[in-house]
């Protein structure tokens, strides 16, 4: 998961998390198309990235690359009150599918990971509208939340974050993420990233419990990541309220793969 600003820190957690769920009332999401040349999720990126200097400027004023057509790519615009404020998007990769911008940086980490049988969501082009950035705080977990909840829709092991180094202590703090990879270069960006991975097993309950904004329905992950997904500019209402409301009366069982092996070698952050 990576971001392009870092969010708040939560102290007072219950007044945080229904703050988060009114907003979500107001939150839509959209998966963005392969056949879309032009979405306007393509000209946020160049807008973010432009407004920091991390990419040249380009004629066509998009950010679109080859990961963006792959088969396990899922990218997703964030609207509030119908505006498009943020973006995300990731990959799902397996030993038999392994490719995403993560892996081509760190095959060297990752290989051995996917070939012990871990299954890995590899979210990235996280970017936002500058002033909804400035309006909304949190828009990094309403934006984050995306990823968060394709967890149990793909039943993963692992959750990557390929950030720069002073965003890594964002991720170390909701998501319990370590450094796996120290500082390399990262398609076509003007700065380092490292790449941090956390454990589903280790962290999901408890990531649910600190932040119920991050639960969700099956009806909701399967609009957002299954084939109706991929319907032309459908617009999906975020379920936590009501995820919530049926976790209060059921808690709800473990939700992650047992049995695989961890390979995950944690480094010290320099």
């Amino acid at each position: 998961m990576s971001a392009a600003f870092d969010g708040p820190v939560t102290t007072g957690v219950s007044k945080f998390s229904n703050t988060l769920l009114d907003l979500l009332d107001r939150v839509e999401y959209r998966r963005v198309t392969t056949e879309e040349q032009f979405d306007p999720v393509y000209r946020l990126r160049y807008d973010a990235y432009r407004r920091e200097e991390f990419i040249p400027i380009n004629s066509a004023e998009l950010v679109r690359d080859e990961f963006d057509d792959l088969p396990n790519a899922y990218c997703f615009g964030v609207y509030i009150d119908g505006v498009l404020v943020s973006s995300v998007r990731f990959h799902y990769i397996t030993r038999q599918y392994p490719t995403s911008p993560s892996f081509s940086v760190f095959p060297d980490i990752l290989g051995p990971m996917l070939d012990a049988g871990a299954t890995i969501l590899d979210p990235g082009r996280f970017t936002a509208d500058f002033e909804a950035s400035l309006a909304y705080p949190a828009l990094p977990y309403l934006t984050l939340r995306l990823p968060t909840i394709a967890v149990q829709h793909f039943n993963v092991r692992y959750v990557l974050s390929t950030v720069r180094p002073e965003h890594a202590a964002f991720y170390k703090r909701v998501y319990k993420s370590v450094i796996i990879g120290s500082e390399r270069f990262y398609h076509g960006l003007s700065f380092p990233m490292v790449l941090m991975a956390c454990d589903i097993d280790v962290m999901y309950e408890d990531l649910l419990r600190r932040y119920p904004f991050f639960r969700s329905t099956p009806d909701e992950r399967e609009l957002l990541f299954g084939a109706a997904g991929r319907s032309p500019l459908s617009l999906i209402k975020p379920s936590a309220r009501q995820a919530q409301s049926e976790a209060e009366v059921a808690p709800q069982t473990a939700i992650v793969p047992e049995g695989q092996a961890s390979g995950i070698q944690t480094t010290i952050e320099p």
